[in-house]
């Protein structure tokens, strides 16, 4: 496994096939309907636009089997030092530490450009991925109680967040 910048060109439907299995199999989004091909443009487009990175894990063919990538987290002025992040295993591979690396890989990202704040909202049931969290020194910040309704039963959403050291100097504007 390596680690790779993902982009639109060799990465979107890739990263389409990863979304769209865990919106129809679980709660890790809180979509009903798969995406289309069409909203990996404006998905690519933003994060271009903003600087924000896309980080995946390939196998030795360059099959991509993961994905991390962060963005704003509010569309306030103030929120610019923080990021709402995600990462996703392709369902075959998860559980032998792709998770993990990519969200090392994506925390590393983070603070190279100055991000303070991360953070993480997980499905509440999702025991696996808060695990992950707290492992790499993620504190629970609050849940959003019945925030969510899929598969017929309502879903918490449970925010986690990790203080980075960055940026050194902090400017307000």
């Amino acid at each position: 496994m390596r680690l790779i910048t993902c982009t639109e060109e060799a990465h979107a439907g890739a990263i389409l096939a990863i979304l769209n299995e865990a919106i129809v199999s679980s709660t890790a989004l809180y979509d009903y309907k798969p995406r289309t091909p069409e909203s990996m443009v404006a998905w690519f487009a933003t994060k271009r636009a903003n600087g924000f990175p896309v980080i995946g894990a390939e196998d030795e063919s360059g099959k991509l089997l993961g994905f991390a990538s962060y963005g704003a987290f509010r569309a306030f002025p103030a929120y610019k030092y923080t990021v709402e992040h995600s990462v996703y295993v392709e369902a075959g591979h998860r559980g032998v530490g792709l998770g993990r690396a990519l969200m090392e890989a994506i925390i590393a990202e983070a603070a190279a450009r100055d991000v303070h704040v991360m953070v993480g909202a997980i499905d509440a049931a999702n025991a696996g991925s808060i695990g992950l969290h707290e492992r790499l020194g993620f504190e629970h910040a609050g849940t959003v109680r019945q925030a969510g309704f899929k598969f017929g039963r309502w879903l918490d959403v449970a925010f986690y967040q990790r203080i980075l050291s960055t940026p050194l100097n902090p400017v307000d504007g």
